[in-house]
């Protein structure tokens, strides 16, 4: 493709979207430029405090433990009070507990804290979704939440980068600097985004409907969802937990891992947009499918590796299908979820990823301790084909065209309140 090829496709990728949605998407950018602690709270317990590795171990599940608590409850709350309300809940809080986690010395209130700190960066995902879903036309969906998840990554690489250089001068500046930034995007909410939350029908407040949390439950086809998103979750973990572990144990260097591993950041960056130009417009179902298989077999593939190299082909495979997967998952789940409860159901779908990387770091620990990590990766190809062959069912018994869950009707126009 040309260079003006490459810069029209991207003018149409990023046209037409709500000014909303962009100050969203800034928001979570500057948020994850500056996501410090979690790439370096390891080694923050391990060497800064001289702490074991197995406590470093334990702050890491309580503060994963805490995302999946409050995912639940964050669910609610985008409902009940509000998308605007909910994130500048959940920004200040995991500002200010970023900044106490920095001047805390004993261990259980470290342990305390990073608790704190995971519930509270954990709860602002379901109302970031639910907001884009309110804000953004139901065709752009796909396209917005790949430019978000382009955003979250583009972020996540160059926080991780910085990192490093922050953590030589001072781990305190990492978590003071990750507190102010997260304090900016809590400016941002505030200051230029308005409440997206649909008002009720007429019809739906005299019957007195209320989606809660049962509703969410009793839902076998978006439950169906939410299991098959967590065996691909815990396929996508792998990347941060089983593959390190298997290269060190392979005799491989902690640099060799972050060269492979880096491949993922790369790719994403640099071919999210036009992957989402690839997929826009077509079935949400086949890609679902293919995406399951490439995750799964991706990592698959990583048993016959024995050079870096090999390596960073096999992580190659498997972002194709993360690039893929990521955006139409969440397309599906605003597609199933009905507009007065987009908090709890996005809340739920939050929960499958929270709950895969508590699950994930114990099975692949168990897995290559018993068997070998060739036994893992063999795992992960299973997985992933049980999970392509879920989504195929899943999606034959669902309309091709009309969306589960019906868009507000005219009456039910989205609060634009700033108060």
């Amino acid at each position: 493709m040309s260079i003006a090829g490459l810069r029209r496709a991207t003018r149409e990728t990023v046209s037409g979207l709500p000014r909303e949605f962009w100050w969203l998407w800034t928001s979570t950018l500057v948020n994850r430029l500056g996501a410090f602690v979690a790439t370096f709270m390891a080694l923050y317990l391990t060497i800064d405090r001289g702490y074991s590795a197995s406590y470093a171990g334990l702050v890491a599940s309580l503060h994963g433990l805490g995302g999946v608590i409050s995912s639940i409850g964050a669910g609610v709350m985008t409902d009940r009070i509000g998308r605007r309300p909910t994130l500048l809940i959940a920004q200040a809080s995991t500002a200010v507990s970023v900044a106490a986690l920095g001047f805390v010395h004993h261990p259980v209130a470290i342990a305390g804290v990073a608790f704190v700190v995971g519930a509270a960066s954990n709860a602002s995902r379901p109302a970031v979704q639910a907001m884009m879903a309110d804000i953004v036309r139901p065709e752009d969906r796909v396209r917005a939440f790949s430019l978000n998840y382009w955003a979250i990554n583009l972020g996540f690489a160059v926080s991780s980068m910085a990192a490093g250089f922050i953590a030589e001068v001072s781990y305190l500046a990492g978590f003071l600097i990750e507190a102010g930034m997260t304090a900016v995007c809590a400016v941002v909410v505030f200051v230029k985004l308005p409440e997206s939350r649909p008002r009720r029908t007429k019809a739906e407040e005299a019957a007195g409907e209320e989606v809660r949390l049962g509703h969410v439950l009793r839902d076998g086809r978006f439950m169906s969802v939410v299991g098959l998103s967590f065996l691909v979750a815990f396929i996508f973990q792998q990347g941060s937990v089983g593959l390190p572990v298997a290269m060190g144990g392979a005799g491989f260097s902690p640099a060799d891992y972050g060269l492979a591993i880096a491949v993922n950041g790369v790719l994403i960056v640099a071919l999210q947009i036009p992957v989402t130009r690839f997929i826009e417009r077509r079935d949400a179902g086949r890609i679902l499918i293919v995406s399951s298989l490439l995750a799964g077999y991706g990592f698959g593939l990583t048993a016959f590796a024995g050079s870096v190299g090999v390596f960073a082909l096999t992580v190659c495979v498997w972002t194709l299908g993360e690039m893929l997967s990521a955006p139409t998952q969440t397309g599906l789940v605003v597609r199933l979820s009905p507009t007065q409860g987009r908090g709890r159901y996005q809340g739920m779908y939050t929960l499958s990823w929270s709950v895969a990387a508590l699950v994930a770091p114990l099975v692949s620990g168990f897995v290559i301790d018993r068997f070998g990590a060739e036994w893992l990766w063999g795992l992960c190809a299973v997985v992933g084909t049980v999970a392509a062959v879920g989504y195929g069912v899943l999606m034959r018994r669902l309309p091709a065209e009309t969306p589960i869950a019906a868009e507000a009707p005219a009456e039910a126009k989205p609060e634009v309140s700033t108060a």
